[in-house]
Parts: structure tokens; C-alpha cells; sequence
């Protein structure tokens, strides 16, 4: 007879025995290292044992981890193992939140210096969409221990939740992928169809494209494509979920959005929050896309962007599912970047997640969600996508000297930067032969595993972990002085959230020597080396455009923002300092260009917007690769010219 899949049996958990990596008998030794094909036997044996076609398994799978297990550590929402079980009671307790930065957001010197209340804390009420690791031990029988450690049990896991999902909807064990569309979009633990649909189609986006990639554990795991598989889309309807709406929103179908707005409201003593109206693109250009993370799980940030007394960012993303809350329309100016100038140019993303929880890793769903939120937006405002248009809020300016200091981090050195421009459709390649005078900063971020202190004890080793980010040194000799950031006025350290020296997957820097096994570009003024072994790159060969001081001159000045000249300003609108940063960039030194801007203001110091207005100079700017932040140059003091 039979037995059904749903209920704990010992059977089961005796097939999962030697996946599970029991222990050894007393008989014997320990057993060899496993087989490099024991997750992929995980993932069949699982769907033979809950009849779920290994195909849908291995898409949701997919979606979620990209089969990586983490070490058994927990995502940014408390999601274990490849399937990205949820137990985030269990993954939260204990944890601490991290101060990334002390900047004003608002970062405009014509307003008073805005402080932000504390960025938001874990949510006390959990949804069903955080606490799927529970069910899972009720259907398996498996010990949630085993189900947050060990990879083959969290799939077995994974599998029983499809099964009862399935099942719930009144559908058929079916071997065909395409009856089960209704349980994929279940399975995301979303609570309105919009974001369960646009989870499950990304799911079987995966199952007919096919995927096949080696795991951060060693293990090949392969799904063959079937790219002529049509799952009833029509199944969703009888999911039980909320009706949600996209109106107002301003994203591709591609994803699900909701709108929730951001107040504009006036509070009291001539103050009013928490963002500014606007006319972008009419009024000028949106040049720009910060990536953010939250510090705070997706409840409590909702509650904050809504307060008028707080500040502002365009989008949030969810970790779960990739479901989009949009909060304020492109055509206005959020306060979330801390530099007045790039918010008047920018949209700001701020992504459910953690900068000093280096094993809180993000999901496949939401960086697929992020990417084409960014490439919708991209092609709409026509921004380029490169690490010079799509900021980290790590790499924006400080305004002044005073504010260097306090800016932000964030997302940090565990955003993975090049998956992230492989979903946005711009692959970090080489552009240009080996010798080339400018590299495009590319490691693997699995390999590439460099010492962070601070996470959660200052001065105490962060967890070992995969990172985007490269370290700069003073001599091509890892014993020798970090690069010091004058800016800061600090000595360097290997702390998480210390910018001083390192570089970051995706940007682009000048060359100014090389030596054996290293690397050095200008940075900060000076020259910067890494470590850029040929069987181990850092970098990769890239064309563009430097500049370089011009004839006669020995240094130009640096700026955190390309302000017009005080002839620009009207009577009525008070003139700007253009006032440089402690940076110079020195006679023979090259940095890279992201492009040409006019100098320019957004004057908004009022609410009523009738007083708003954009003040245009005569002065022009270069957008450069400065340090780890980007930077600008008068165009009068600097000579343009092409690498290749």
C-alpha cells in the first residue's frame, strides 16, 4: 500500500539516511568527503520520494539559493539551505542591528541637518511566509536541526511543502512540471496572487531556460532545460490569495508592485517630509540608481517609510519573494542617499537585508526582482548600467569634508555585484587586450574571501564569507599599510563598514603600475595595489575614458557634488558653496569617467512646490571613479582621452 508523502514515516527518513550524513557506525571510520554529485542524488531522491517532478524541484530550488547551502546559515529572513526554508524566530534570536552610517539623508546644506530615527528592528509577529521550516518538520519528520543544516534534508523539506501545496489545491501528484504552477506559486509563501504569479513564472522561467552551475559547497547540480513547458497560470486563481493591485505604480509587468505611498505632509514649524516634489525627468535628467539595504526587516521599514518625519527611498524589495512596494514616483526626490545632488538625480532601492551579517545572504528571487526593476527604470531614463550610473549608497560622495565620515555603507561587500550585472543583462567581460591601461574589478565572489572585522563585536573576525569587495594595500605585499582614506581622518582597518581600501566588483579604475602577481591603479590620490594572480584574477582588462590634470596644472580639486557658480543662482534662490573635498587628483594620475554633467541645483527647501526650481550653470563636470565613492572634477581643469 502506498504510503502518503505528507506524514512523518521512518521509511522516509531511512532513504535519507546516506544523504544525510548520519553519523558513522561504531564498526568503522568516517566516511570519504561526499561525491560532487550528492545534492544533485538529494534533489531525485526527494522528488521520488513526494512526487514532485525533479524539474519543479530543482526551479524553486533554484529561485531561492541557487542551491547553495550557506553553511547551514541563515538568509537575510531567516531562510536555511537550498530550499530556503524559513525559520526566522530561530535565525533572529540573539542577532543585533548595525549602524552603517550616521549621515543627514538629505545631505542639503541650504535645509537643517535632518536625523533620522533608528533604522527598523525585526518585526515581533512572524508571517507564514517566514515560518515555513516548522511545517516542514511536521511533514517530513525530520528534526528542524537537520532541516537548517543539512542540505539534503532541507530539500526533502522543500519537497513535502510542494507536495502539501499541491495537494491543498486539489490537484494531482502529477509528473507533468505544468500542473504545477499553483503550488510553485504557493511555495512562495506570498499573500496576494500578483507576487505569487510572479514567482511562480519566474520558477518555470528557470525550469525551460535550464541551469546548471557548481554550488558554494562543491556540488554540480544540473536542470536540463524544457523549454516547452506551459504550466495552467490559471491555477493561481485557486490559491486562496488576495487580489492586489499595481496601480499607481510605476514598474515592469515582470514583477509584482504595489503602491504605498510616502507622505508628503507638512508637521509643523515650517517642516514638512518626507521627500520633495519634483518634474524629473522634464526638469532634469535621472542620472542615477542607489542600491541600499534596509538594516531592518520588511514590517517595520514599511511602517517607517510612511511616517512624514522620517525619510524617503523610491522602492523597497522583498528578500522571500521579490515583491516591490513602491513609494515614491520618479518625477519627485526621495531623501535617502545622504548627497543632495544625487538625490535630485536618483532613484533609491532599498533591498530587505543586513551589511554586517556577511552569511544573511540575499535570495535569487529578490536580485531577479531588483534587476529588472533596474533595467525597466534604466531603459526608461535612459541611465546606462555600469558602476558609475548604478550606485551602491557606499560609493556615493560625501558633500563636504564634515560629512565624509558619517556616509553610509551599504549594501556593503556581500552584495553580489556580479550576478547582480549578469541578471541586469551586462555581464562584468573583458573589453580590451591584457595590457591595457584601465581594469574592470572582477573577482570571484565565491573564492574571494578577504578578512572583515566588526560584525558583530568591534575588532572581532566577521564569518568567512564570499565578497564583491578586492583590498588595496600601499606595496604589492599583503604585509604591507591598507590605504588610508585622508578623508576620514582615521587609520585604515579590516572593518566591515571601513571604506578606506577596497574596491568594489564592477568599478572601473586607471592602472598605474604592475608588479609580478599585483595590480595597482590610481586611488585616492595615490597609487593603490591588489593582488590580481593570472589563475586567480581581481580584475579584468577594460577600455574607457581617464582624464588627467590638465597641461600646466599639478592638482585639481575633487568634489562631492557638481554645483553651478554663484553667477547661476537668481536672486531669489541663495547660491551654493562649490566647496572641495580634501581630495586631489595630482599631475600624471588617471581616473576613469562615468560622463560629462552640468553643474546644477535643485532648490526645495519649501512645501509648496511653486517655489522649486533647478538652477543651471555654465560650469561642466566629469563624474569620476575617485576612490571607493565616485567624485567630480571641473571639465575646465582636466584633459579627456580614451583607453583601449
Amino acid at each position: 500500500m502506498r504510503r502518503s508523502p505528507l506524514v512523518p514515516a521512518l521509511a522516509g527518513a531511512a532513504l535519507l539516511l546516506p544523504l544525510l550524513g548520519a553519523a558513522p557506525s561504531a564498526a568503522g571510520p568516517s566516511e570519504a568527503p561526499p561525491a560532487a554529485d550528492r545534492l544533485q542524488r538529494a534533489f531525485a531522491t526527494a522528488a521520488a520520494e513526494y512526487r514532485v517532478p525533479q524539474s519543479v524541484l530543482l526551479g524553486v530550488s533554484y529561485l531561492q539559493s541557487r542551491w547553495d547551502a550557506h553553511g547551514g546559515a541563515p538568509s537575510v529572513t531567516g531562510g536555511y539551505g537550498p530550499l530556503h526554508l524559513t525559520d526566522a524566530r530561530t535565525a533572529l534570536a540573539g542577532t543585533s542591528h548595525h549602524d552603517e552610517g550616521t549621515e543627514d539623508p538629505r545631505g542639503d546644506d541650504a535645509r537643517a541637518p535632518l536625523h533620522p530615527k533608528a533604522r527598523a528592528t525585526r518585526a515581533a509577529a512572524l508571517p507564514d511566509r517566514l515560518t515555513t521550516l516548522p511545517k516542514a518538520a511536521e511533514l517530513t519528520g525530520l528534526s528542524p536541526e537537520a532541516l537548517r543544516t543539512d542540505p539534503a534534508a532541507n530539500v526533502s523539506g522543500g519537497a513535502a511543502l510542494l507536495a502539501a501545496a499541491q495537494r491543498d489545491l486539489g490537484e494531482p501528484l502529477s509528473a507533468d512540471p505544468a500542473d504545477w504552477y499553483g503550488a510553485v506559486a504557493r511555495f512562495s509563501g506570498a499573500e496576494d496572487a500578483a507576487t505569487a504569479a510572479a514567482y511562480a513564472n519566474d520558477v518555470f522561467e528557470v525550469i525551460r531556460a535550464g541551469e546548471r552551475r557548481t554550488t558554494d559547497a562543491g556540488q554540480r547540480v544540473t536542470l536540463a532545460a524544457r523549454p516547452g513547458v506551459a504550466p495552467d497560470t490559471a491555477q493561481v486563481g485557486d490559491a486562496g490569495l488576495r487580489a492586489a493591485s499595481a496601480a499607481g505604480t510605476e514598474c515592469p509587468k515582470s514583477v509584482s508592485c504595489e503602491w504605498i505611498p510616502a507622505p508628503y505632509e507638512e508637521f509643523g514649524d515650517g517642516d514638512y517630509g518626507n521627500h520633495d516634489l519634483g518634474n524629473r525627468p522634464a526638469s532634469q535628467r535621472i542620472r542615477y540608481i542607489v542600491v541600499h539595504d534596509t538594516e531592518g526587516a520588511w514590517d517595520g521599514v514599511l511602517n517607517m517609510v510612511q511616517d512624514p518625519t522620517y525619510v524617503s527611498w523610491n522602492y523597497t524589495l522583498r528578500s522571500t519573494d521579490g515583491h516591490i512596494a513602491q513609494h515614491v514616483k520618479a518625477k519627485d526626490v526621495a531623501w535617502h542617499a545622504g548627497n543632495w545632488y544625487v538625490n535630485a538625480k536618483s532613484i533609491g532601492l532599498e533591498h530587505e537585508g543586513f551589511l554586517a551579517e556577511p552569511d544573511a545572504w540575499y535570495t535569487e528571487a529578490m536580485y531577479r526582482s531588483s534587476a529588472r526593476l533596474v533595467q525597466y527604470l534604466a531603459t526608461k531614463y535612459d541611465i546606462p548600467l555600469d558602476r558609475q550610473h548604478i550606485l551602491g549608497h557606499d560609493t556615493v560622495p560625501g558633500t563636504t569634508t564634515a560629512t565624509i565620515p558619517g556616509m553610509h555603507t551599504d549594501p556593503g561587500p556581500y552584495w553580489d555585484w556580479r550576478h547582480y550585472f549578469r541578471l541586469l543583462g551586462r555581464p562584468l567581460e573583458p573589453t580590451a587586450g591584457r595590457k591595457s591601461g584601465v581594469v574592470t574589478i572582477r573577482p570571484d565572489y565565491s573564492a574571494n574571501r578577504p578578512e572583515y572585522t566588526g560584525c558583530e563585536k568591534a575588532g572581532e573576525p566577521c564569518a568567512t564569507h564570499g565578497s564583491s569587495a578586492v583590498r588595496l594595500y600601499s606595496d604589492h605585499d599583503v604585509n604591507a599599510p591598507l590605504i588610508k582614506d585622508i578623508g576620514l581622518g582615521s587609520a585604515p582597518t579590516t572593518g566591515v563598514n571601513d571604506l578606506s581600501s577596497r574596491v568594489s566588483t564592477g568599478q572601473q579604475y586607471a592602472v598605474a603600475d604592475r608588479w609580478r602577481d599585483w595590480t595597482a591603479i590610481w586611488y585616492l590620490g595615490q597609487k593603490a595595489w591588489f593582488h590580481d594572480p593570472a589563475k586567480s584574477p581581481a580584475a579584468v582588462p577594460a577600455s574607457g575614458r581617464v582624464i588627467t590634470p590638465r597641461k600646466g596644472l599639478d592638482s585639481v580639486p575633487v568634489y562631492g557634488r557638481a554645483y553651478p557658480e554663484k553667477a547661476a543662482y537668481p536672486a531669489d534662490v541663495p547660491a551654493q558653496t562649490v566647496s572641495p573635498l580634501p581630495y586631489t587628483l595630482g599631475k600624471g594620475q588617471k581616473y576613469v569617467v562615468g560622463e560629462k554633467v552640468p553643474g546644477e541645483y535643485y532648490y526645495a527647501v519649501g512645501f509648496d512646490s511653486a517655489s522649486h526650481r533647478v538652477v543651471r550653470g555654465e560650469d561642466q563636470y566629469y563624474e569620476i571613479q575617485y576612490g571607493h565613492r565616485v567624485g567630480y572634477v571641473r571639465a575646465a581643469d582636466v584633459t579627456l582621452s580614451a583607453v583601449r
